[in-house]
């Protein structure tokens, strides 16, 4: 199909009126007669003719044509054909930062749903389709984009790419997805999808890390750290007391620009900050004072286990919380305001609503855990029904429902608590381990938050997203091939002005010689 792509440019090719009203105002001058004598002879006004009489029509024409073509190829010319989209026999799904390591892993089964028609595309936001051979094997004279090899700061989310693959592609296309199956790529709820997904996975070589999370100054001038330490298997937290004034193998204490910091000798970590702060807790139990008496003594063994420099304080008005609180225990029904919010680095807040009665428990465990040990298991007897979907489970009861939810608003980390601190509602405050259960809140990561340390891995049954019943079709986009002809009309245009210059001058020459 023909076609132009800036058709407005057409409009110049009523330009070929100019060249239409000089060919038809012609004015030619009078004859002169030569005499013997003019005696005999009147004198009279000099006359000339006038005519509208169209001549030198080849000459017109080819005027006429340049000026048309000239248009023309303002316009951009171009030729527009459907071409017969050839649909997919299945997609191979590699993400691109990891693209060799998991084709090594995986190399038999790639280059042997390859051979078998299988599209490869890589598995980063949009999908991009990529030729495995030329990724292999770039030409020597390719480019290599700064942006395809820059590092980003962001961590992959692989079950958002999958709620975006399930928008994509039809539920009848097999997709083979090849990724490492680290619980750093897996954060928020797990999708549901309607997608022909084989999702095989495997576990990075360096499968283990050491790193120090934080650490902060005793009263009695002694260095506090906390330690992490991942593998497959899990991540785990370990406290330890390092004095100043004694040589130390493990760990480098330094200074730099008046701010203490302490490392890993083995390691290339970038040393973490030692807090000089004093930790600044506040309690607002409105009328729920007994709740509060449950957290301040919990409170108390966990500063005697950190050895951390801290002030809890009880309000009995929220207008006495000061400025730059660390942590919040808002022990009311009533919401809290975003003013008090804004006060705050932390928050833990009841949660108003229709009390559940229930016959269950609670887990500290994260959601990753397939077994949940008793130690992680508290009586739960009731509820507030938490919203679906639009919070991070922290604390979750039996059936997955969350019993704590964290939410990050601005700077204030917001953790909605929907159950209470009073025995009638669970067997926390009674339990030993409840303590524990606020320092793994408090000074360390939770089980859903992910840093570049992590090296957990997840099981099938806990990445596989659920499958969804909504099958639906995507329809194939139509593939229209464009080729560009204003080549061929510019050549056209160079042999028409020069025949137009060549008759015009045979035509001058003509003129000359009579």
């Amino acid at each position: 199909m023909f076609q132009f792509l800036n058709p407005i440019w057409l409009i110049g090719a009523a330009a070929i009126a100019i060249p239409v009203l000089i060919h038809s105002w012609n004015i030619r001058p009078g004859k002169v007669l030569k005499v013997g004598s003019i005696g005999l002879i009147d004198a009279a006004s000099r006359k000339s003719s006038r005519s509208l009489k169209l001549l030198d029509i080849p000459l017109l024409i080819l005027r006429c044509l340049v000026l048309t073509l000239l248009a023309l190829v303002l316009a951009l010319p171009v030729w527009q054909k459907r071409v017969p989209v050839v649909k997919a026999k299945g997609w191979i799904l590699i993400q691109k930062e990891n693209f060799k390591t998991t084709y090594q892993q995986f190399k038999p089964t790639v280059d042997s749903l390859t051979r078998a028609g299988y599209e490869f595309h890589y598995f980063n936001a949009g999908f991009d389709k990529g030729n495995i051979a030329q990724v292999l094997n770039p030409p020597k004279d390719a480019v290599v984009s700064k942006d395809s090899i820059k590092p980003t700061n962001q961590q992959t989310n692989y079950w958002n790419l999958i709620r975006q693959l399930d928008d994509k592609i039809s539920s009848d296309i097999p997709v083979y997805l090849f990724t490492t199956n680290q619980a750093k790529y897996f954060t928020g709820a797990k999708p549901d999808a309607a997608l022909q997904l084989h999702w095989q996975t495997y576990t990075p070589a360096d499968s283990t890390s050491t790193w120090i999370q934080n650490a902060w100054f005793t009263p009695d001038g002694d260095i506090r750290l906390v330690q992490g330490q991942s593998r497959p298997s899990g991540t785990s937290y370990n406290y330890a007391n390092i004095r100043q004034s004694t040589g130390n193998s493990i760990y480098n204490i330094q200074t730099n620009n008046g701010t203490a910091q302490i490392s890993l000798i083995a390691g290339n970590q970038t040393p973490a900050v030692i807090d000089t702060t004093v930790q600044h807790i506040a309690i607002y139990a409105d009328n729920n004072s007994s709740d509060a008496g449950y957290i301040k003594a919990a409170l108390q063994a966990v500063n005697q286990f950190t050895q951390r420099k801290t002030v809890v304080k009880a309000i009995s008005n929220p207008a006495q919380l000061p400025a730059n609180t660390d942590w919040l225990f808002w022990l009311s029904e009533k919401t809290i305001s975003q003013a008090y919010l804004n006060h705050c680095s932390h928050v833990l807040a009841y949660q108003p609503g229709k009390t559940i009665t229930v016959n269950s428990w609670i887990s500290n465990a994260g959601p990753y855990a397939t077994a949940v040990a008793d130690i992680n298991k508290v009586n739960l007897y009731k509820l507030i029904s938490a919203p679906e979907g639009i919070r991070t489970p922290v604390w979750q009861e039996a059936s997955g429902k969350p019993v704590l939810a964290m939410e990050q608003q601005g700077k204030t980390r917001l953790y909605h608590f929907y159950s209470r601190f009073n025995p009638t509602w669970n067997n926390l405050v009674w339990n030993d381990n409840f303590p524990a259960w606020l320092l793994q809140l408090m000074q360390e990561p939770t089980s859903n938050t992910i840093n570049s340390n992590e090296k957990r891995v997840l099981s099938r049954q806990q990445y596989l997203p659920r499958p969804s019943t909504d099958s639906h079709i995507i329809a194939a986009s139509k593939n229209i091939e464009t080729k560009n002809l204003s080549r061929y009309f510019w050549l056209a245009l160079l042999l028409a002005f020069m025949a137009e210059r060549w008759l015009a001058h045979r035509k001058t020459q003509t003129a000359d010689k009579f």
